[in-house]
């Protein structure tokens, strides 16, 4: 009897898309057996072994959607680099409230600061939730944006956009780009304006971004978006990066003598 019913059940199962229940029924059968177990804890065990796997799924899908730096991630990230202020920040960051008020992330400071890093680390723990989020650099952003404009679907690509709770825009100004590039950044800016969040990294402060935008009307309009709803971190921290060159410099010469 097993021997046909077993695979009727499990071809049932993976009809359904149930990989962890067909996977499983049989290995918990015997434990349930073996132990005792009553019908509906045998059940309840099954329903949550799926339950697991689909959410290990989803998130390796969220992962791999969001572009993010994989090797920038939570445990990675030197907290203890920030002020007290800005640590109970992110902490909040971390519970992911901010993307349900559609509120912004402004992240500033000095290149090498952390700033791509923190955000990275943010947007991984949100997807860890359950949240869409897609990363990109702001120069590669733009492109993708204005070619969507030249081929008359923008909105399509800005629609497609709106899938992702949160929007991690990195470098912003880096690249100096020119009028009608920074004009579909812009729209973009306008669309999300209320209705999903971005979160961005910038070495240059608001006092600065008419070089970024290239008018006082555009960039003010700009600013006055991002803003209105944001959390605001300014990083004036030291590089990173030079820290590090510098402390394995002293490990070098303190072996060397």
């Amino acid at each position: 009897m097993g021997n046909v019913i077993k695979p009727r059940i499990s071809k049932c199962l993976h009809d359904l898309h149930l990989p962890a229940f067909a996977e499983s029924f049989g290995p918990q059968a015997v434990l349930a057996t073996n132990d005792g177990w009553p019908y509906d804890r045998y059940l309840l065990t099954l329903c949550e072994l799926e339950l697991v796997q689909r959410d290990q799924r989803r998130t390796q899908r969220l992962l791999s959607d969001s572009r993010l730096p994989r090797e920038k991630t939570l445990d990675s990230f030197d907290r203890s680099r920030l002020k007290k202020n800005h640590q109970r920040q992110f902490s909040m960051l971390l519970e992911g409230d901010f993307l349900d008020r559609r509120e912004n992330v402004l992240v500033f400071g000095n290149p090498g600061s952390g700033k791509t890093h923190l955000l990275c680390a943010l947007g991984q723990e949100l997807i860890r939730k359950g949240r869409p989020v897609y990363f990109t650099p702001c120069v590669m952003l733009v492109q993708k944006l204005l070619l969507a404009k030249s081929e008359l679907w923008l909105a399509k690509e800005l629609k497609r956009l709106d899938k992702f709770d949160a929007l991690i825009i990195d470098d912003l100004g880096y690249v100096q780009q020119n009028r009608e590039e920074m004009e579909v950044l812009f729209t973009l800016l306008a669309h999300r304006y209320e209705h999903r969040s971005v979160l961005l990294t910038s070495n240059l402060v608001f006092s600065e971004w008419e070089k970024i935008f290239k008018d006082p009307m555009t960039t003010a309009a700009a600013i006055d978006r991002l803003i209105h709803h944001s959390i605001v971190m300014e990083l004036n921290l030291p590089s990173y990066r030079m820290e590090a060159a510098r402390n394995s410099q002293k490990d070098q010469a303190a072996q060397d003598s």
